[in-house]
């Protein structure tokens, strides 16, 4: 069994893949907004996938965490604007304390191979 683990450090890794699967560890964004923020971490997300040989038409599942639930649209303008409207994935968007005050949204992608 082949794991491979790309821009690994001592915590955690950016990419993890097995087979035709891929994780990526939870991507936040910069800026200082909820808008500025999700297309900062999606364009991080394109990013990842790109390296791992996929792209957002091949994401299975999204879970997302918003620092304040209240700005849930916000981010639904930005992701509307970006998911790819043929493939959309299986997705959860939940209001979470993240770890550390300045970061007001994250993902945390699975998706397959090209």
């Amino acid at each position: 069994m082949t794991i491979t683990r790309i821009e690994p450090d001592t915590r955690m890794s950016q990419i993890v893949i097995h087979k035709d699967m891929i994780y990526l560890a939870g991507q936040i964004g910069e800026g200082p907004d909820v808008t500025a923020q999700t297309t900062s971490m999606l364009a991080e997300v394109d990013r990842l996938l790109a390296e791992a040989g996929s792209s957002k038409s091949n994401i299975l599942q999204a879970q997302i965490w918003l620092s304040d639930i209240g700005t849930v649209g916000e981010m639904n303008a930005v992701w509307d604007a970006w998911i790819d409207p043929e493939n959309p994935p299986a997705r959860a968007c939940v209001e979470s304390r993240l770890v550390a005050p300045e970061f007001l949204v994250e993902v945390m992608i699975v998706a397959t191979k090209d």
